[in-house]
């Protein structure tokens, strides 16, 4: 998909005008296939949803918003969001993965890592070790799987310090993604990195026309996977 030049400002826009944000009617028409009807989200800051208010825009995160997505489809879908800012992918699997499991989900979204660098014993195998589980974990449950990797959205020194780290845990989850047949949501490079008002007040976590967007491309992620799924049985 084609979007218009990613450094206009904004402001000039709302939820309903934003070119990169689906319609509630396409969010529908996108999923109407869907057969998902128990939604589990798991991870950080990033799954759970923080992020500033933005004119114009629903205050929802992008994760809620998807489960309202599905919905529409389904009006008795069930949704689990055990996301926690600041959690490590280590505190993830202590404290999140159990509570997913036992909740019985068919899609399984997991976001976590980058909290890891903020320690001063950042040990990357260690979180590949620990996304290693959550994944094969997710995956043998037999529930379909979702992920993202961090947008190169940096701003100010101590987040540019963390820039080589973030490349190296998005390099982790692309590659198990592939390993286990996730749903990809690859922002390192979506223009949507480059809008003015992405980040909230902290410079890290987006706002809430941020969620807006990232909650239509998991919507067209989800939708691409049902095209391949049914491909696939034809």
């Amino acid at each position: 998909m084609t979007y218009p030049t990613p450094m206009m400002a904004t402001s000039r826009w709302t939820e309903a005008t934003d070119p990169m944000c689906l319609p509630p009617h396409a969010q529908t028409a996108l999923l109407v296939d869907a057969t998902w009807t128990r939604y589990a989200v798991m991870g950080d800051s990033i799954a759970e949803g923080t992020g500033d208010a933005s004119p114009g825009y629903t205050t929802s995160p992008w994760a809620d918003r998807v489960a309202a997505a599905l919905r529409t489809v389904h009006p008795d879908l069930d949704y689990l969001n055990t996301g926690r800012m600041g959690a490590t992918s280590g505190r993830v699997v202590e404290t999140q993965l159990s509570t997913v499991l036992e909740f019985g989900p068919d899609l399984i979204h997991i976001t976590c890592g980058s909290n890891d660098l903020w320690s001063p014993e950042a040990d990357l195998r260690r979180t590949a070790d620990n996304l290693e589980l959550l994944f094969s974990a997710a995956y043998d449950s037999g529930a379909t799987v979702t992920t993202l990797t961090l947008a190169d959205a940096f701003v100010g020194e101590d987040m540019l310090r963390m820039r080589d780290g973030v490349i190296a845990v998005n390099e982790l989850v692309r590659n198990l993604a592939a390993k286990y047949g996730a749903v990809l949501l690859d922002l390192w490079n979506h223009p949507l990195r480059l809008r003015p008002e992405l980040l909230s007040a902290d410079r890290i976590h987006f706002t809430m026309n941020g969620h807006a967007v990232l909650a239509s491309e998991m919507v067209r992620a989800l939708h691409d996977r049902l095209i391949r799924s049914a491909d696939a049985k034809s």
